[in-house]
Formats: structure tokens, C-alpha cells, sequence
């Protein structure tokens, strides 16, 4: 089974010791069938006072870190190892074949009624009205077909710009702009789903492409980046995931550490500082990725 190793630093700076208020950390991977975490190591310079763990209403993994020293720099390395098994999407001809709008039981709906409702203000429905160019003259079309056009329309029409902003674009905008970036692509895709009846959740988490290198058959490095995308049920088919900033489907490439039926609840790590506005020189980020055989062990 193939082992994904993946460092995550992010180190903040400032131009003289400040204090530091609480900080929340989304960087350790779900465990699922398709990827479980072997091995998990967090690193944070100061060394906080205190550091627990608590799992949020979603059941993602949040890390709760509180501070009792000053310093100009905090820094928060995450390396974590798992066993990463990307499933092929998989629907039968019956799943495959299932004619739009769908229709969710009523068991199904209890649970999926966070991630039905539209949370994104859009008063003229300008997200309602594009999404439904994509149903043809007919109005007859499968839904995973319906889904795979949006993703890849998203992909095809708009353009990727990485924006280090934080928040999210709002739907909206991002139309009329015709630019975003994954986060922004997300949330279209997922409230262009919920405008025709799809339940669709935010998930974030990592990036991983690898890069071959025929003189190390057992191991590669790989691009490594933070990244979003969306994941829509299907009745019989479950949560499947559309990537709308590659217009891909399946979650090939895709490390998950957060699924939430609002992005502002999957942040990878904020906190909060005692000083002055023009005390913070910046913040860097980094992430990188390794790919390697079951025998080899984790070297931090």
C-alpha cells in the first residue's frame, strides 16, 4: 500500500516579542478506508504551555495550543506519514444512470441538511442561473454527469490565481471576476450543487502529486500544496469528490484532513497574537511531500 509522507511548516515573524493567544491547528488527515495515519509528529517553537486535542462536529481532528512565552518567531512543523489508497470513482450502471434531480430519503436528509442549504449570499440566484446552463435543452441528464460538467467547467472557464488573502470569494464574485483561487473554485462548485438540490461539504486538506525518478524505483518527491475542493452525495453512491481547480474526479492526488459544511470551519491554522498591527512581518508556508515504499521509516 503506498505511504505518503507530508511536512507541513508554516512560521510566523515579528518585528519584536509579542505574546501569543490561543492557536488551532487542522493539519493532522482523516482516517477513512481509503487513507489511515500511521505516524504523526507536531513540533511548535515556543513550546506552548499546553497542547490537547479535541475532535470538532464533523469529526475532524483540531489541535488546541495556548502560550505562556514571548518570542519573535512561532513556528508549527506537522510531518505525518500514512497509507494512502485513492479509490477509483466506482458506480454502478444503477448509481451511474441516476437521473437528475436526485432524491434523498428522508433518513439521509436529517443528516445532510447542513450541507443542502445555500449559505453563500447570492440575492439574484446569479450561482441558480449559471449552474443551470449546464442542464441542456432537455432538462434530462444524469447527476454524475451533471457534477462532472460543473467541475469541469469551472476548471475550463476560470483562472487559477493562488490568493494568500484569507477568507473565501464569494461565489459571485468569483463569476464575475472569471478568477479564484481552489478555495474560491470549492465553494463555487459546492454552492452551484446546492442551488439544483445536491447536498455538497468543503473539504481541504493536501495536494500530493508525485514525480518519478527512474533511479529510485522505491521512493519519489512530489508536489506539495494546502488545497481545496468539493465532495457531493450521491444517493448509493456515497460522498464522492470534484475537483474543480483540475476538473478531476475521484480522489486521486487528495489527502483529506477537514470536511465541513462551511469553509471558514476548516482553517489549517489560526490564532491570535498580543501587539501591534505593524508587529507582524509575515508569515511563510511550506509543504512538501514523499512517497516511498512500506519499509522505510520516517525520518523527521
Amino acid at each position: 500500500m503506498p505511504l505518503v509522507t507530508i511536512r507541513h511548516i508554516t512560521t510566523y515573524r515579528y518585528r519584536r516579542r509579542v505574546a501569543f493567544g490561543e492557536h488551532r491547528m487542522m493539519l493532522h488527515p482523516r482516517d477513512s478506508h481509503d487513507q489511515r495515519v500511521i505516524q504523526a509528529d507536531l513540533k511548535i517553537s515556543p513550546e506552548p504551555r499546553s497542547l490537547r486535542f479535541v475532535q470538532d462536529a464533523f469529526g475532524n481532528r483540531v489541535g488546541i495550543a495556548r502560550f505562556s512565552r514571548r518570542s519573535k518567531e512561532l513556528s508549527f512543523e506537522s510531518i505525518v506519514r500514512l497509507e494512502n489508497s485513492p479509490c477509483e470513482i466506482a458506480l454502478d450502471l444503477e448509481d451511474a444512470g441516476r437521473a437528475f434531480p436526485v432524491g434523498y430519503r428522508v433518513s439521509e436528509l436529517r443528516d445532510l441538511a447542513p450541507y443542502v442549504e445555500r449559505q453563500q449570499h447570492d440575492p439574484m440566484d446569479e450561482v441558480g442561473r449559471w449552474t443551470r446552463r449546464f442542464l441542456g435543452p432537455s432538462g434530462s441528464i444524469g447527476a454524475f454527469e451533471l457534477l462532472t460538467r460543473l467541475s469541469q467547467a469551472i476548471h475550463n472557464g476560470f483562472v487559477y490565481r493562488r490568493r494568500e488573502a484569507k477568507g473565501i470569494q464569494p461565489p459571485i464574485e468569483t463569476l464575475r471576476l472569471g478568477h479564484g483561487s481552489c478555495r474560491d473554485f470549492a465553494v463555487l462548485m459546492i454552492e452551484a450543487a446546492r442551488s439544483i438540490g445536491f447536498a455538497a461539504r468543503f473539504a481541504s486538506g493536501y495536494l500530493a502529486v508525485p514525480m518519478h525518478d527512474p533511479q529510485e524505483p522505491t521512493s519519489s518527491s512530489g508536489r506539495g500544496s494546502t488545497h481545496a475542493w468539493a465532495q457531493i452525495y450521491l444517493p448509493g453512491a456515497g460522498w464522492i469528490d470534484f475537483d474543480p481547480t483540475s476538473g478531476s474526479v475521484g480522489n486521486v492526488d487528495l489527502v483529506t484532513v477537514a470536511v465541513v459544511p462551511d469553509p471558514r470551519h476548516a482553517i489549517p491554522l489560526h490564532g491570535t497574537y498580543v501587539g501591534f498591527a505593524s508587529d507582524h512581518l509575515g508569515m511563510e508556508v511550506q509543504v512538501s511531500v514523499m512517497f516511498d515504499s512500506p519499509k522505510d521509516d520516517l525520518v523527521s
